[in-house]
């Protein structure tokens, strides 16, 4: 995709697959029921191989790991397809399915991916680690959370994408992880520079119920998440519906998040964190979760755009020090931060730092006059 800052971005998914029969129908499928986004050719082979040609059962029972690795690696130099028909395969996240470049792991409707409960403090379904041309789509992953054998960590996720260029994940349910539903980041290797990932597209995939985050942005370039719900997370901290934090000493830049939802969340619905620059939150509707609705902390060149924030209990926005260059504007923003509604006296001197909440000190915020506050 390669995706440029300045490039249009395709804006047909306005009409969201928010709120009415669409919102509740997108709390169980991705959006794809409502509008399908055209996503980007990810480049393989024709080669076509069945996972159970190599042993997997589907049945819930036996461990199926070695059968999926099997599969993957008979697959040509050139790649290709992975098919996962309906089933309920278990997956050992400890050993994880390593997936190679040029390949699509294809599940079918009915195939699920549920991990099999374990201790380790870091472990994953899927890892798609230094390779390029990944597309990854269907069915559904079951994480162990509430098997989970240990009590510490919080990397226990159900993909992990690291180091990787040219990634799609799309139409696929995530729930139950013990750290997140799908964590992006960067690859290091011994006496070698990080490598970030790049050109990953998130599309129709409902993240919800995981421990940590539904979706985890970390050192990482060209970034687009669509059409796609992360809620109801909780556990640990940050425990927000996506979370956009690099590790320390790298960056995480141009990333576009657009058409989502981000609901009921411990955290903030949306957090971009420290360290993060030239993304755009845009016609996503943000709502019910327990801190900001987005929190902006540290980032800088950041556009607030076109979304609907509501009933969160701090502020709709929240922005914090070390931030800069924040751009907010065509919101529609009710019913934030309960605690500052009850307070009559202040909420009647300022209504509107209910919604949007700026730190003294943090330059060149500009707040839309074209923003709507109902309350």
């Amino acid at each position: 995709m390669g995706a440029n800052w300045s490039a249009p971005e395709a804006r047909a998914g306005r009409r969201r697959f928010l709120g009415g029969a669409a919102g509740a129908l997108a709390l169980l499928v991705p959006a794809q029921a409502v509008w399908a986004r055209p996503l980007p050719a990810r480049e393989r082979g024709a080669a076509r191989i069945d996972v159970r040609a190599h042993g997997a059962r589907g049945d819930g029972v036996r461990d199926d790991t070695a059968a999926f690795q099997a599969a993957i690696d008979a697959l040509p130099p050139d790649g290709g397809v992975v098919q996962v028909p309906a089933g309920d395969y278990l997956i050992d996240p400890v050993r994880g399915v390593q997936l190679r470049g040029r390949m699509h792991l294809q599940l079918a409707a009915g195939a699920r991916l549920r991990a099999r409960p374990n201790a380790a403090e870091r472990a994953y379904v899927l890892n798609v680690e230094g390779v390029e041309q990944v597309e990854i789509s269907g069915g559904e992953i079951v994480g162990e959370r509430d098997r989970h054998l240990g009590t510490s960590g919080e990397w226990g996720h159900g993909i992990m994408i690291r180091g990787s260029t040219g990634v799609t994940v799309h139409d696929m349910r995530l729930s139950k992880c013990w750290g997140d539903g799908i964590s992006i980041g960067g690859q290091s290797g011994r006496g070698r520079p990080v490598r970030p990932s790049r050109d990953v597209v998130i599309a129709n995939v409902v993240c919800l119920g995981n421990r940590r985050q539904g979706l985890t942005i970390g050192r990482s370039r060209q970034v687009r998440v669509y059409d796609s719900e992360f809620s109801e997370t909780y556990g640990t901290l940050p425990a927000c519906g996506i979370d956009v934090e690099p590790d320390a000493g790298d960056i995480t830049e141009d990333v576009l998040i657009e058409n989502c939802r981000a609901r009921a969340n411990q955290g903030a619905g949306i957090q971009l964190y420290k360290r993060v620059s030239r993304a755009i939150v845009r016609d996503c509707e943000i709502a019910g979760n327990r801190g900001y609705g987005i929190a902006v902390i540290g980032a800088a060149d950041c556009v607030l755009d076109g979304n609907h924030i509501r009933d969160n209990g701090l502020a709709g926005v929240g922005v914090r020090p070390g931030s800069r260059g924040i751009e907010i504007k065509g919101n529609r923003f009710a019913g934030n931060a309960a605690q500052r509604r009850r307070n009559a006296t202040r909420a009647a001197a300022a209504p509107r730092v209910r919604h949007v909440s700026v730190a003294k000190g943090v330059p060149a915020v500009r707040i839309g006059d074209d923003n709507r506050f109902a309350d």
